[in-house]
C-alpha cells in the first residue's frame, strides 16, 4: 500500500500534467480556426488547377508527344511514395492513421513485384516507417523550423519529386496524407501526383472551352510542375488543419483523464489518512486502557 506521501506526490504530478495538456488543448484550439480556413481556402485553387490541366489535356492532339509529367512514363514499375505527416506528436492517432494507410498501400506495390521508394515529409512518419521500409527511404524532408504550411515548404518538396523523375528514379507517384473533416474526424487519403488521375479529376469537375494561347503543350509543361507543388502544399493544408484537431482531441482527452484519475487519487488517499488515524487512535486508546 502506497504511504500518504506518495498519494501527495503522485495527485502534484498528475495535476501538472493536467495543466499542460490543458495548455496544449487551447493552444491547439486557438490554432485549429486558421488552420481549418486555409485548408477550406486551398482546396477550391488545386480542384480548379486540376481542371485547368484536364481541359489542357483534352485539347492536345498528339498524345504520344504530351508532357510525361502528365501521361507518366508508360509504365508502373517502380513507384515513388511520398507520406506527409507531422514533425510533433502528442496528437492522437493523426500520424499513425497516415503511415496506416501508406503501409497497406506499401504492401500491395510489394505483392506486385514492383519496386518501392520513400520520401517522408515530416520526422513522425520518418520515425514510425524506418524499421520496416528504412531500405526503401531515399530521402527524409522535415519542417521543423517552420511555425505554419507554405508553399515555399511545399515546393521544396516539389522539386525534389520532379528532378527523381527527369532522372527517371521512378514511374509513379502517390502522396499520402489526412484531410480534415472535423475536429473528431480526419481521413487518410491516397493521391496519384503522377501520371496524373484523369478519372480522379473528373469527380469535381466540369469541362469548360477555352482557347489556349500559346499552345497547350508549351503551357503543360509549365502547369505541371507547379501542380505537383500545389498538390503537395494542399496535402499540408491539410494535414495541418487535421494535426490541430486531432491534438486537441487527444489533449481534451488526456485532460478529462486526468481529472478522473486525480478524483481516484484522492479518495484512496482521504481513505488511507483515515485508516492510519483510526489505527493511531486505537493504539492511543489500547495503552491507555492498559495503563
Amino acid at each position: 500500500m502506497p504511504s500518504l506521501d506518495d498519494f501527495r506526490k503522485r495527485i502534484k504530478s498528475v495535476k501538472s500534467t493536467q495543466k499542460i495538456t490543458k495548455a496544449m488543448q487551447m493552444v491547439a484550439a486557438a490554432k485549429l480556426r486558421k488552420a481549418q480556413e486555409n485548408a477550406e481556402k486551398g482546396r477550391p485553387y488545386s480542384e480548379k488547377m486540376n481542371n485547368i490541366i484536364l481541359n489542357l489535356s483534352n485539347s492536345i492532339t498528339d498524345k504520344e508527344n504530351a508532357p510525361k509529367l502528365l501521361t507518366g512514363t508508360g509504365a508502373d514499375k517502380v513507384h515513388l511514395c511520398v507520406v506527409l505527416t507531422a514533425d510533433r506528436g502528442l496528437c492522437g492517432g493523426f500520424n499513425s492513421n497516415i503511415v496506416k494507410k501508406a503501409k497497406s498501400f506499401f504492401k500491395k506495390i510489394k505483392s506486385e513485384g514492383k519496386s518501392l521508394k520513400i520520401i517522408t515529409v515530416g520526422s513522425k512518419g520518418y520515425d514510425q516507417l524506418k524499421r520496416v521500409y528504412g531500405s526503401q527511404i531515399i530521402e527524409k524532408i522535415s519542417f521543423k523550423n517552420s511555425k505554419v504550411a507554405n508553399y515555399l515548404d511545399a515546393e521544396i518538396a516539389g522539386k525534389k519529386i520532379i528532378e527523381l523523375f527527369e532522372k527517371n528514379e521512378f514511374d509513379m507517384c502517390t502522396i499520402f496524407y489526412n484531410q480534415f473533416k472535423n475536429v473528431i474526424t480526419q481521413i487518410p487519403q491516397e493521391q496519384q501526383i503522377i501520371p496524373l488521375k484523369s478519372n480522379e479529376i473528373k469527380k469535381n469537375s466540369v469541362e469548360d472551352n477555352y482557347e489556349f494561347e500559346p499552345e497547350e503543350d508549351e503551357i503543360l509543361s509549365n502547369l505541371l510542375p507547379k501542380n505537383i507543388s500545389t498538390q503537395i502544399f494542399k496535402a499540408m493544408l491539410e494535414n495541418s488543419a487535421s494535426e490541430q484537431g486531432s491534438r486537441m482531441t487527444a489533449m481534451d482527452s488526456a485532460t478529462r483523464n486526468a481529472g478522473e484519475l486525480v478524483d481516484k487519487l484522492t479518495i484512496n488517499y482521504n481513505r488511507s489518512r483515515q485508516a492510519a488515524i483510526t489505527k493511531e487512535l486505537i493504539e492511543i486508546i489500547s495503552g491507555a486502557e492498559s495503563l
